[in-house]
């Protein structure tokens, strides 16, 4: 093990080594920072390369400026090819342990370990170390896969972890990283491209999509097909397209049955409700379930899927006619669950609001639309909103340029500023 402390020592900040930190994600570093200090488990959760990686490295990057020991932190890459001998929580014991042995770190150590779910029984290590009083840690982890914390070993850790989950870029750090201005037309530019962080390090169109094609393939291969031995990988992809064409659209299984028949292709129930439980799980997809607004529960039946990042219609599969009102009312989406915000498709009467978003006491009503500059648009969008006869805000977010006076209520957002209204 000592052998292979050495050879990661290159991925380590021991040796003052120029580590690449990306573009800093203070949104996340912020937020994770309020937890630095106590034997909570940090755990990031997030699709593979969204990165998940990089903040990790600027937590580590952090602490060091903060006063704590370079030797005192260890950075441990599952995907790194020198550990790829690590396969269990016992090898990663005998790792920590050539560690300390190697640096001989005084006082509280930091343990950053990404893609932690390749690891056999992991959760035994990480409960071991986080309550370690004679030899203190604490431990920041990540995974590629919702249900991470949802097995049988991870009742080991019950009560002893607080979860972030991590998007692509918003549209904020989008600006942040292109240097555009916020506004309209760099907003605009944003719903046709993608928010993948390494996307921002491709010149040109056609990298960009054999990236994303590329990362697509790879979340299907290791976090769905091996994970879960899936049989039918064509119908896996085939349902994948299929839940990208109707992002923002009501479907049910019975709808995707019925699609998947009409091509002559025969499937069941089953099959395809594991399957997008799968593409949940690795969040390539998210759904929003229909909520009751008078009753306050949910609806069984037809649900909403939205993609993680707009690129994978922007850059795959632009030839469905997927419009750029979908695209926008994707992307409210995301802002919403960046923000932490619980996410539903709204029912009242024989209205529908676009989304009820619930934050603890915190609960939101919006409508989405690309521009309210005709009357009908505008009755149809306010409708739903004004049938609500509760005290909780609500909004209509569209693309137009200028602010609309506020209607029965009724607040009207630019889409470009909902990220900052949903920070304050």
């Amino acid at each position: 093990m000592i052998e292979i402390i050495n050879s990661i020592r290159k991925y380590n900040f021991w040796d003052g080594n120029p580590i690449d930190l990306g573009y800093l994600r203070t949104f996340y570093t912020g937020k994770i920072g309020q937890y630095v200090g106590n034997k909570l488990v940090k755990v990031l959760v997030g699709q593979r390369r969204a990165g998940k990686s990089y903040i990790l490295r600027q937590i580590a990057s952090k602490l060091i400026s903060e006063g704590v020991q370079s030797e005192n932190i260890l950075y441990i890459n599952k995907e790194y090819m020198e550990l790829a001998t690590l396969r269990s929580a016992v090898e990663l014991e005998e790792l920590y342990k050539a560690y300390r042995q190697t640096l001989n770190p005084t006082g509280k150590v930091y343990i950053l370990m990404d893609e932690i779910q390749y690891i056999d029984e992991w959760e035994r290590f990480v409960n071991s170390h986080s309550q370690d009083f004679a030899e203190p840690c604490e431990l920041f982890i990540s995974g590629s896969n919702s249900t991470l914390l949802s097995g049988e070993l991870a009742t080991l850790l019950s009560g002893r972890y607080v979860e972030f989950e991590v998007f692509p870029f918003s549209y904020t750090e989008y600006c942040g990283i292109t240097r555009q201005e916020i506004g309209s037309n760099s907003y605009k530019k944003f719903l046709q491209s993608g928010a993948l962080p390494e996307l921002f390090n491709l010149p040109n169109e056609e990298m960009k999509q054999n990236y994303v094609s590329s990362i697509k393939d790879t979340v299907m291969l290791r976090d769905i097909v091996e994970r879960h031995n899936v049989k039918d990988v064509r119908l896996l992809d085939d349902l994948f397209v299929y839940l990208v064409n109707t992002a923002s659209n009501l479907i049910s299984i019975t709808n995707i049955i019925n699609f998947f028949a009409s091509k002559k292709r025969k499937t069941n129930y089953e099959t395809l409700s594991s399957y997008i439980n799968y593409l949940e799980n690795s969040f390539l997809v998210h759904r929003a379930e229909r909520y009751n607004i008078k009753g306050k529960d949910t609806i069984s039946g037809n649900i909403k899927y939205y993609l993680n990042d707009l690129s994978y219609r922007n850059y795959l599969y632009a030839g469905y006619g997927y419009g750029l009102g979908y695209l926008l009312e994707n992307a409210v989406y995301l802002s919403l669950r960046r923000a932490g915000y619980q996410v539903y498709v709204g029912t009242i009467k024989d209205s529908e609001v676009d989304f009820v978003a619930i934050k603890g006491e915190r609960k939101i009503y919006l409508q989405v639309t690309l521009q309210l500059t005709e009357e009908q648009t505008i009755e149809r969008e306010y409708r739903s909103l004004k049938l609500i006869d509760d005290n909780f805000d609500k909004y209509v977010v569209s693309m137009d340029d200028y602010k609309i006076p506020t209607n029965e209520g009724v607040e009207h957002i630019s889409a470009w500023n909902l990220d900052v209204f949903l920070s304050e």
